[in-house]
């Protein structure tokens, strides 16, 4: 495995206390282009993430001394680096709690290096677009306003932090105010098209805007659920 890190390619830190399973996901990265560096603890993957500054981070939650999810709480103290977590099959608990923590996505084990590589190149793809800029700020009601532009959404005037993946599902979902966009269909502009079935991420996700933008997440006024057919913004009132 090449521990060089370069400017050409995209640079990875794997994150796991197996070298085996480190030489294998290593390979089939290296195949694909790109830089990999390994580390066997958390303490070796921090010094790590500062010196060497990766463009993602693949990290195993299941490890001695300090686990990911101290690993990603610390990662989020210091950088907003793109982060696959692995875990074990089963455990959705790990799941939610390890995308609660700013997790990006996750891999659970057993996996193939292919799915692991179709996942990576998806994280990225997300991380490296532009955010939609209309030009107008958009005032729902006086509890909610959201400014596209500047990247901004205030809650009773005051400014409401949302995670990129967040913010690209409240862009698409007010858009389309008014209109039931399918649980495929927002996946696909959101995610990506490998996740066009992977209905819990959206599921989560809505109520992690829920929970940030809304007066009542148990019974919201801007964010609704068609039963299996999707989600709509509420109409917005013309000016």
């Amino acid at each position: 495995m090449s521990d060089s890190w370069g400017k050409q390619g995209k640079t990875i830190l794997i994150v796991d206390d197996e070298p085996r399973i480190i030489e294998a996901v290593a390979m089939n990265l290296e195949l694909e282009g790109y830089l990999v560096s390994g580390a066997a603890n958390g303490y070796e993957a921090l010094k790590k993430l500062i010196r060497e500054v990766p463009d993602l981070v693949i990290l195993d939650i299941m490890m001695p001394e300090m686990d990911g999810f101290e690993m990603l709480r610390k990662i989020r103290e210091v950088s907003t680096v793109p982060v696959v977590i692995l875990t074990v099959k089963g455990e959705e608990t790990d799941k939610v709690k390890g995308l609660d923590l700013g997790a990006d996505d996750y891999v659970t084990k057993p996996f193939s290096p292919k799915e692991l590589v179709s996942r990576v190149k998806a994280v990225l793809r997300r991380a490296e677009m532009p955010g939609p800029v209309p030009k107008t700020e958009i005032r729902i009601d006086d509890y909610l306003s959201i400014d596209f532009g500047q990247h901004k959404i205030a809650v009773r005037g005051k400014e409401v932090h949302l995670r990129p993946t967040e913010y690209r599902l409240l862009y698409h979902l007010v858009s389309n105010a008014g209109q039931v966009l399918t649980h495929e269909v927002l996946l696909r502009k959101v995610w990506g098209y490998e996740y066009r079935e992977e209905d819990h991420y959206l599921w989560l996700y809505i109520t992690y805007l829920r929970q940030k933008i809304e007066e009542d997440p148990k019974h919201p006024k801007y964010i609704f659920g068609e039963r299996g057919i999707g989600y709509r913004f509420r109409e917005l009132e013309k000016s």
